[in-house]
């Protein structure tokens, strides 16, 4: 089984690079990624986990019609993805709620940032898929973390796939930088020994990144970007169905797991 799932954020990376861009243009980034997703997954007949901000939903609610429409799920992203309160916690659940008329039991937290699991429960989530369990200069230290799912505070944590033994991690700088073989190893060989993936992505990522001027992002960011993206997204998808992979939406494969 593989869970797909995408962040659907402001665009707001460029400013972590000392680069001015606009509310607007943040918003329109990521709306033509996400087009160019949905079309990948309805081509291939396959369902995902959406993480979306409030914010974001609030400002393109046709873009998470199209989601909807799509039979994917809405999870929260936060309310806003470079501003965190724990009330927002509960604030972009019930937001989240009322744009898709549907519940929303899924939560990711912004850049994979620790967050207070009780806080998760009190606000009525079921999931929390928060964790990337390895370690990376800056960012993550979670070695200590189990690399597949585990109940924590009375919340399912589904952590993003990671490698056996080396705990390698499966996210979406992997997908630009390795080579497909490779790559397509590593997700064999971590599908073999969990029975499922994790895996997530942004839909900048769909978009054309190498814009020095205007982005200021190294190259292990721009590289595959844009056609290139969804090049190796849509063969990684054919690689993974003619393994007989499945794929399913974060919240069946959470509730399956409840029963």
């Amino acid at each position: 089984m593989i869970l797909l799932s995408f962040d659907i954020e402001e665009f707001d990376m460029p400013l972590e690079y000392n680069r001015q861009i606009s509310f607007e243009k943040q918003l329109d980034v990521s709306t033509e990624g996400t087009y160019k997703i949905l079309n990948i997954l309805k081509n291939h007949s396959v369902k995902a986990t959406f993480y979306c901000t409030a914010n974001y939903a609030m400002h393109k609610p046709d873009v998470i019609n199209a989601i909807l429409e799509g039979g994917h799920e809405v999870a929260s992203h936060g309310y806003y993805h470079s501003d965190f309160k724990p009330e927002h916690l509960l604030q972009s659940k019930l937001k989240l709620e009322e744009i898709t008329q549907n519940p929303v039991i899924g939560y990711r937290m912004a850049r994979m940032m620790p967050v207070d699991e009780r806080e998760i429960e009190k606000a009525g989530y079921i999931y929390n898929s928060s964790i990337n369990p390895t370690w990376l200069p800056g960012r993550y230290n979670n070695f200590s973390k189990p690399r597949t799912w585990f109940k924590f505070h009375n919340v399912l944590q589904l952590p993003s796939s990671v490698s056996p033994l080396v705990r390698f991690p499966l996210f979406w700088l992997s997908f630009h930088n390795l080579p497909m073989g490779l790559l397509k190893f590593l997700c064999k060989t971590t599908h073999k020994k969990d029975g499922y993936l994790s895996l997530y992505f942004h839909p900048w990522e769909f978009t054309d990144l190498d814009k020095p001027d205007e982005y200021n992002f190294p190259g292990y960011v721009v590289k595959n970007t844009g056609e290139a993206f969804v090049k190796r997204i849509d063969d990684f998808i054919a690689w993974a169905k003619s393994m007989v992979y499945g794929f399913q939406r974060t919240d069946d494969f959470v509730m399956q797991l409840r029963k």
